[in-house]
């Protein structure tokens, strides 16, 4: 199914491993979720709450039209322009579960501008992936021009633009660094010069958020 493919895919990309299948915690009906939460507008929503100790409830929200939408058209199939922004929009979900329940495995906590900031790399890599597999001979330079450039942001977002806006900000400088290496290595999609980039991707992802932004702000 789509969304423990993506799961997978990126768990592949980033070497992680998690005991936990995103569909077990697939919320795709709004009246089943916490009443704060059931007037929101989101097509995506990770819901989380504390429990007991440090434990926490965690649900992933996704428009149920959107999944069907998706069934119809697999984008792991062919990613065209009816699709992509469905796709990503149920990987930001799992973006957000998996980084979510890998940190919170390893002790770690985890900041909203960073979940964010890492589910904007993921859609241009998971993108980047798909549309090299499906098209061999092209390479994508339009793609991060059209994720960090050309998106705009949702204007119900409120006082919540400026923190999207900076997650945006920071994953479009370090995506734009993945992107001069990809091109430098086209022969292999995610391997780049002599697989620094898969390297770089993994070690990005075990960064701490201030690490995160100090090693974006360092770049040229």
């Amino acid at each position: 199914m789509l969304l423990r493919r993506l799961q997978e895919m990126l768990g592949g990309i980033y070497d992680v491993r998690i005991a936990h299948d995103v569909y077990d915690f697939l919320v795709t009906d709004r009246a089943q979720l916490p009443a704060c939460a059931r007037l929101g507008h989101a097509e995506e929503e990770l819901l989380v709450a504390p429990v007991e100790g440090d434990e926490v409830a965690l649900s992933l929200y996704l428009d149920p039209a959107l999944l069907k939408r998706l069934a119809r058209a697999d984008p792991l199939e062919r990613l065209h322009g009816g699709n992509v922004q469905d796709c990503m929009t149920a990987l930001e979900g799992v973006s957000h579960f998996l980084y979510l329940v890998w940190n919170a495995s390893h002790d770690r906590p985890v900041s909203l501008l960073e979940l964010e900031m890492q589910a904007e790399v993921d859609k241009f890599v998971v993108s980047h992936w798909l549309l090299r597999r499906q098209a061999p001979g092209h390479f994508p330079r339009e793609l991060r021009r059209l994720l960090f450039e050309r998106a705009g942001l949702d204007p119900r977002l409120g006082t919540r633009a400026g923190l999207y806006r900076e997650a945006s900000g920071y994953a479009g400088r370090f995506c734009r660094r993945l992107e001069r290496a990809l091109e430098r290595g086209r022969r292999d999609v995610m391997q780049g010069e002599g697989g620094s980039v898969l390297a770089e991707l993994r070690r990005f992802y075990r960064f701490t958020n201030a690490a995160k932004r100090a090693h974006i702000e360092q770049m040229v």
